[in-house]
């Protein structure tokens, strides 16, 4: 099936026992067993739930994987992944990675003992370079979250097998409508599934798919374990978001377009970042492995004042965390998403106070241009 049609067709369609075309929501926490030791498939909800392997085996067929699962927010996703490490462990993880991500390894792990080195992922001698006995992956997202720094995930790849380590990708920006991380040699794809798979901002989900049935066991003993499980309501929300990812995403990048190179033009803004411009530095890569560009734009703005102006005046576009939901978001990474990060660190990223992340939504892209233009010269 060509990708628009498994998004709709693929994992588990409808309900066989009934002939419902949508996934049914199994609200239960437990199941009937027909005798001691012998069940119908399913025992207790932490364990396995019919709507949420529904989700589970739709984004594992989205991905080409061999296991998916489903977590209770994208954070709960990343947690359990690296719960497959020890103390001693090291982690390569992106330098300008998302602020929760960077907040989990420094302020949890790292006092459980599994050290995070934080490396510019899209350098390939940097990576090399990091690896030391120890080192038991590479965690990196691609685009980075605010940044769009893109990362080449075949070459990425090709040295975690090199070091026999694990190639972890977080696929948020792309969806694996965009991209598809494990046909390019990734062991392991997370999502927070709270962004463009849900779509519509109304559940916090996140999701694991991995490339080996050895992998997919030490996951899902984890899942059991740890019990960070997403419920029967949020996975059919999310299942009900991602029917109609192509359409959304085809329209969340033709708008982020338009309005990326519309920022381009406009004398208050010093630097666009949007993988999808011919002027970005991983342009040629994104093009490579990706099959769309994404709707997450950022850029700066001459200065700090200017760039809270802009947040505090637009009125169309809506001033919240998060993103990839219908609706326009735009955010402070400095003060939201990225203030656990220290502002040292933040700056020699990259990260500065004149720096605004824009989701660009699904409405009318002439629309979101006057809205920024009017908040930028009000």
């Amino acid at each position: 099936m060509r990708k628009e049609t498994k998004l709709i067709h693929g994992g588990i369609f409808g309900d066989e026992k009934t002939g419902a075309v949508s996934t049914p929501i199994y609200q239960t926490s437990t199941f009937k067993q027909d005798a001691v030791g012998k069940d119908r498939g399913y025992e207790y909800s932490r364990t396995g739930n019919p709507t949420r392997e529904s989700l589970e085996k739709l984004i594992n067929d989205l991905e080409g994987g061999k296991g998916g699962f489903a977590f209770a927010s994208g954070m709960a996703a990343i947690s359990t992944v690296l719960m497959l490490f020890n103390a001693g462990d090291e982690v390569i993880v992106s330098n300008n990675v998302y602020g929760g991500t960077f907040r989990v390894l420094e302020k949890v792990f790292k006092r459980l003992g599994i050290v995070s080195k934080f490396v510019d992922t899209s350098l390939k001698d940097d990576v090399v370079n990091s690896i030391t006995k120890n080192t038991k992956a590479i965690f990196y997202e691609t685009p980075t979250n605010p940044l769009m720094t893109i990362t080449n995930i075949r070459e990425i790849s090709r040295i975690a097998k090199e070091y026999s380590i694990l190639s972890i990708v977080d696929n948020t920006f792309m969806t694996p409508y965009f991209q598809r991380p494990i046909e390019l040699g990734a062991d392991i794809v997370v999502h927070s599934a709270t962004k463009y798979l849900g779509g519509h901002s109304d559940v916090v989900a996140g999701l694991v798919v991995v490339n080996s049935e050895e992998l997919a066991h030490k996951i899902h003993f984890l899942q059991n374990a740890v019990g960070g499980i997403l419920g029967p309501q949020d996975s059919y929300l999310v299942i009900r978001g991602i029917k109609t990812l192509s359409v959304r995403m085809e329209r969340h990048e033709k708008n982020a377009k338009e309005i990326a190179n519309w920022l381009l033009e406009q004398p208050e803004v010093e630097k666009v970042y949007y993988p999808g411009l011919h002027t970005h530095p991983g342009y040629d890569i994104a093009k490579e492995q990706m099959d769309g560009f994404g709707g997450v734009i950022s850029f700066e703005l001459k200065n700090k004042d200017m760039a809270l102006k802009l947040l505090n005046n637009v009125k169309l576009i809506t001033l919240a965390e998060s993103l990839g939901g219908y609706e326009s978001l735009i955010s402070y990474p400095a003060k939201m998403t990225h203030a656990s990060i220290p502002e040292e660190q933040r700056l020699k990223l990259g990260i500065t106070d004149k720096l605004v992340r824009l989701s660009v939504g699904l409405e009318n892209y002439l629309d979101l241009i006057d809205d920024l233009k009017n908040a930028i010269r009000s």
